[in-house]
């Protein structure tokens, strides 16, 4: 390499370390500024082996002073590196670790989302003299070096979905997925199928994928890397972050600036270490398998030996998913758990030979020991302060609630389900004949008997109009719950009125006999929780469940524990969910309700863990599943990854429930939006609203400051969700009960313990 190409490849390392280490003084970068400014300007005067000499020399010390700054990065720093154009990108990925690799789905511009890119590749390895070709399909998200037209690494909902189709091509192949994570964080649009949609899909058919799925991270934001993030394996590359929500997010809503201004530095740098958001602290947490040692400074196209590294890693924890649930293993697993143990760097992997290919029974056991491996994260990330002998006593209850289930409805009913359509199947045949006998009795009959007089009811029924039956003191306005706000002595503005033409209302009749319902343009005014609990469900059959689970501050985020303990005191609850047992008409259910008094109603670890004990117990006893949303603004902030792997988490105790045979119905009450609304809510078949709710995946102002479109005021309303396809009704509070019971009897749900 010449001194020119030299000279301009060392220009380019030292403006990369500036904008790593932003404004701040660093005697070290100073030092090499000074030192390759001298050399330019001596540069003319010098002899060619004199400058060959002092090249060399000066390229030893930027490479010795970036080992010395790699030991100064802040996690703020780790943040722009990843955002850096001169990263390392997925093509740069498929171009050095795999051997060779066709770009599917569209190619750079000309495609349906350019940001994500799907490419059938393959991994060759010589086996004895034979060489193996082992595909595999690779998916990820592509920034690629600066070209606008990627958006950054944002995906938007039809990229996702793309993403999707090509994960159930893999499937059908039996070949294993490789995902990348290179993203900000989802593109924040409804359009349909809207992000949250097709986020909260992704989600759920990920959780039943039946072929191996490994996931390497490089920049992890929220629900866009979770779109591909649910794996067997999680790798994260050693400069990467994996977090809730970007440190500048965070610091905005920290120091509570107005909507267009920028938080300042040190806010930032601040959120950056209280969200933990590192590859060492998600190792830590357990929400990563492996970190991949990157060079110092981070990996750049250049660097060759790390894309060595990154191969061997990926098939290392290919073969390691693969030997879990194979039969013939043994020395293959031992040689596997003697290179971890020893923790080489994995050199060696391609001298280890498995078939990635599975048969039906460890497809079914890779299910298995993925649900129990998201099952098993964020256990310490919440406060469960019940003594040993009552945690012990609700283990006992869950183990005889899991046997007197298998028994009754995976042994007996299986086997009588049988009979029964059996004996439908003949009685069928039977009647047929029978009817076919008796037909010309029957006719003969008609002739020669009377016709009947009708009774005065029946006859009344059948010729005059029906007429309105108040069967309960509801439906006059008699609530057995009524909302505080109706003893207030003041008349409320509808906010309809302008449009609308609704007068002023009267607070005690607005919040007492009307519901919080606008009698001019049927406007729904928010209303407590507490007028759900007593007014829906029937008197008295309320039992709750786990509810000393209580949320905490796992991350010690700066003053978010005195925050949460007023939100206890305030609310007089635990955490933002509340999970029970209750009764419609009869039916028995289990209720899952987020309840926007709780900081919001944003979900932490103590909300999942309390939503996915209630999917389970739903499961094992056969009842129907309501997620009633009172209000949700997201994935709590403060909790950080703790808080977003509750949306894989939660989304796979759905679908576990759901192939089981379960009812699951979703109904959004005020504001929904988000991460929840994104995983574990939208992938319901059956969402409902109340009028007059907000659903979506960002609010306005994200929306704004993201993509710089202003949206319509209606952009997040039911219809709008409705037309879209997002839900599947709007109905009104006064009839949710009604509604409700028409659902349980007619919806889904085939293994139901009624049915």
């Amino acid at each position: 390499m010449d001194t020119d190409k030299k000279l301009q490849l060392l220009g380019e390392r030292l403006r990369y370390i500036q904008d790593i280490f932003g404004n701040r003084t660093n005697e070290h970068i100073e030092l090499l500024k000074t030192k390759l400014d001298e050399f330019l300007k001596r540069e003319p005067t010098l002899a060619f082996p004199d400058k060959v000499r002092e090249l060399a020399s000066l390229e030893d010390l930027f490479t010795f002073q970036e080992n010395r700054l790699e030991r100064e990065l802040t996690p703020m720093d780790k943040v722009r590196i990843v955002r850096h154009p001169q990263r390392i990108c997925l093509k740069d990925i498929l171009e050095n670790v795999y051997d060779n690799y066709t770009e599917i789905g569209g190619q750079d511009e000309y495609s349906i989302d350019p940001s994500m890119l799907i490419a059938r590749a393959y991994i060759t390895r010589r086996m004895r003299g034979r060489v193996q070709h082992q595909p595999v399909m690779v998916i990820g998200q592509e920034k690629g070096h600066g070209q606008e037209f990627r958006n950054g690494g944002s995906v938007k909902p039809w990229g996702n979905a793309k993403a999707l189709h090509y994960m159930k091509v893999a499937e059908t192949e039996n070949i294993p997925i490789h995902t990348y994570v290179f993203t900000p964080g989802s593109y924040p649009i409804e359009d349909y199928p809207g992000a949250a949609q097709q986020i909260a899909k992704n989600l759920y058919e990920m959780a039943s994928l039946k072929v191996p799925v490994i996931a390497v991270f490089s920049e992890g934001g929220s629900g866009g890397a979770e779109a591909i993030g649910l794996a067997d394996k999680r790798l994260m590359l050693s400069h990467g972050y994996y977090s809730v929500i970007s440190p500048e997010g965070a610091a905005a809503i920290e120091s509570g600036i107005r909507q267009g201004q920028r938080a300042p530095v040190e806010f930032i740098e601040n959120a950056a270490r209280n969200l933990k958001i590192t590859a060492e602290d998600n190792k830590r947490m357990g929400y990563i398998d492996r970190i991949v040692p990157e060079p110092p400074l981070g990996a750049r196209p250049e660097h060759y030996d790390f894309f060595k590294l990154l191969r061997q890693e990926v098939i290392s924890a290919t073969d390691e998913v693969v030997l879990k649930v194979r039969g013939i293993k043994l020395f293959r697993a031992w040689a596997l758990r003697r290179r971890k143990r020893m923790q080489t760097t994995r050199t060696d992997a391609e001298s280890l030979y498995v078939r990635w290919g599975l048969s039906a029974n460890a497809r079914e056991d890779l299910l298995v020991r993925r649900y129990k491996r998201f099952g098993n994260m964020s256990r310490k990330a919440f406060l469960d302060p019940r003594p040993t002998w009552k945690r012990a006593h609700s283990s006992a209850y869950e183990m005889l609630w899991s046997v007197y289930s298998f028994f009754k409805y995976d042994m007996f009913r299986k086997h009588s389900k049988k009979v029964r359509r059996t004996v439908e199947e003949v009685g069928a045949e039977v009647s047929y004949v029978w009817d076919r006998v008796l037909t010309p009795v029957n006719k003969l009959r008609n002739v020669l008997s009377k016709p009947k007089a009708l009774p005065p009811e029946k006859e009344q029924q059948l010729t005059q109009l029906s007429y309105w039956e108040e069967e309960n003191g509801s439906q006059s306005g008699a609530w057995k719950y009524v909302s505080p706000k109706a003893r207030e002595d003041r008349a409320i503005s509808c906010p309809n009125a302008a449009t609308h033409g609704c007068l002023d209302l009267w607070a005690p009749d607005l919040y007492g006999d009307f519901a919080g319902v606008c009698s001019y343009c049927g406007h729904h005014f928010r209303m407590e929780y507490h007028w759900y609990l007593y007014n829906v469900f029937d008197a008295n059959s309320i039992y709750e469940f786990n509810e000393e689970i209580e949320s905490q501050n796992p991350l010690d985020y700066e003053g978010f524990a005195q925050k949460l303990e007023q939100a206890k005191k305030k609310t007089g609850l635990k955490s933002a969910c509340k999970t029970f047992e209750a009764r419609i008409d009869g039916t028995q259910l289990i209720v899952a309700m987020l309840t926007a008094d709780f900081r919001g109603g944003s979900v932490g670890a103590a909300e999942g863990e309390k939503f996915y004990r209630a999917a389970e117990r739903a499961r094992k006893k056969h009842f129907p599943f309501l997620a009633y949303v009172h209000g949700t603004a997201g994935i709590r902030i403060q909790e950080g990854v703790n808080g977003v792997i509750q949306m894989p988490r939660c989304t796979m105790a759905i679908r576990r429930y759901i192939d089981a045979g379960g009812l699951y119905l979703v109904l959004y009450d005020t504001n929904s939006y988000a991460g929840p609304v994104a995983s574990f809510l939208g992938c319901s078949p059956y969402q409902f609203s109340i009028r007059s709710a907000n659903i979506g995946f960002a609010g306005p102002g994200v929306i704004k400051e993201t993509t710089g479109m202003d949206i319509p005021p209606d952009y997040h309303k039911a219809y709008r969700a409705l037309s879209r396809g997002h839900i599947q009704g709007i109905w009104d509070r006064r009839e949710v009960r009604g509604n409700l019971q028409q659902a349980l009897l007619t919806m889904g749900g085939r293994n139901l313990y009624y049915r």
